[in-house]
């Protein structure tokens, strides 16, 4: 997308079932003037190029009633995702066809049809349960498809800030504005704790672990004047240490599907990920929204590319600078060459080794004969054999 447009509220991977990567943009209307629509477009994605389509493969266009939009939750499935906005709730979005021929169709959703701007949404690593956090602070957790509320906590927050739901599915994390953060089990919606804090720390933003190793939930916490990483451990939810990563407030975090990396976006345009096992930075990105806070952050469905969104400057795809994964093939590839390596190593040492099966032959040797030992034994070192 051309930088400096300023009307991409949010941006998002969908990752399809034939292994394609597409992107789904919203564009708001609030800087086109007051009688334009807000706008859905879903591009496709070059890893080649790492770059997205100069044109959507699709579109959807709002009502003027509906109002901007606001946020968006995608299916792990990749075959629908949910969109928020200001006047119209929630609507489901179901993507049909392929890359070159994607249809998008649009559906109410009875439950969120009017809860008003929803300012986070999530989908469990699983698909079963949708989760949505509203600006009055209300938090719902839903069964999904069926749509069947499990949670409708009018007062879980002052407002919803940030949510994530844990690889497991079992627990839904959530902050608030205020600074506080809760955790929910997403099976009946009951609250489990409300993390610690002390008195100068505000808990702004959470991501749980997906490596399936290491069973922490990671916090972006403004401490004082300070911005620092905290990770609680989810077995005890117990704040185990912290860690300054990004060295400024953050806007918005975001986890790898595979849980090798976090990241962060800073209020004035820069992203640092971090490797999640040293919990140290191996890429930093500056000024990539110049002065313009990152409204959404995400990594790419099996790339090492992330989509970033501001309202200034738009959608930026940056492949990250980080040691390149080892592809399946390359793994099958260095097994099949140690066991080539192992088969030559043992060819070459029978070669040369003077082992009890390496004897040279008595007429090689005419001077060396054998010494009997013991006189019951005979120059047939195996003894009769029984056929």
């Amino acid at each position: 997308m051309e930088p400096g447009q300023g009307t991409v509220t949010f941006g998002s991977w969908i990752r399809r079932p034939e292994n394609v990567n597409l992107a789904v943009l919203g564009r708001s209307s609030k800087k086109k003037g007051p009688a334009a629509p807000s706008v859905l477009e879903i591009f496709s994605f070059d890893p080649e190029t790492t770059s997205l389509s100069t044109s959507p493969q699709a579109t959807y266009v709002f009502e003027e009633t509906d109002g901007e939009l606001v946020t968006i939750a995608v299916h792990p499935s990749g075959d629908d995702f949910v969109c928020s906005s200001t006047k119209g709730g929630c609507k489901l979005f179901e993507l049909h066809g392929q890359e070159t021929n994607l249809k998008l169709l649009a559906k109410e959703l009875p439950p969120l049809q009017d809860v008003g701007p929803q300012t986070c949404m999530a989908f469990s690593v699983d698909g079963s349960r949708f989760a949505t956090g509203g600006v009055d602070g209300r938090l719902r957790i839903l069964e999904w498809p069926s749509l069947r509320i499990i949670l409708d906590e009018p007062k879980a927050h002052k407002s919803v800030r940030d949510m994530d739901f844990s690889l497991d599915s079992e627990f839904l994390a959530s902050t608030s504005t205020d600074g506080s953060a809760r955790i929910w089990k997403a099976e009946d919606g009951s609250p489990v704790v409300s993390l610690t804090r002390n008195a100068n720390e505000k808990i702004e933003l959470c991501r749980f672990s997906k490596d399936g190793t290491k069973p922490f939930l990671f916090c972006a916490v403004q401490k004082g004047d300070k911005a620092v990483t905290a990770v609680y451990d989810i077995s005890t939810w117990n704040k185990i240490g912290f860690k300054r990563l990004l060295r400024k407030p953050a806007s918005i975090m975001s986890i790898s599907l595979d849980g090798k990396y976090l990241a962060l976006g800073s209020k004035d345009g820069d992203v640092c990920v971090a490797e999640v096992k040293k919990m140290e930075v191996s890429h930093l990105s500056k000024r990539l929204h110049l002065g313009t806070c990152i409204t959404s952050l995400e990594f790419c469905p099996g790339q090492r590319v992330v989509l970033t969104t501001s309202d200034e400057w738009g959608t930026v795809v940056t492949k990250l600078n980080v040691p390149a994964d080892w592809k399946e093939w390359q793994i099958y590839l260095l097994l099949a060459g140690l066991f080539l390596a192992s088969a030559v190593a043992f060819y070459l040492f029978f070669q040369k080794s003077d082992s009890f099966w390496n004897v040279p032959s008595r007429r090689d040797q005419p001077g060396r004969q054998f010494e009997i030992l013991d006189p019951q034994y005979s120059e047939d070192a195996f003894g009769p054999v029984d056929m």
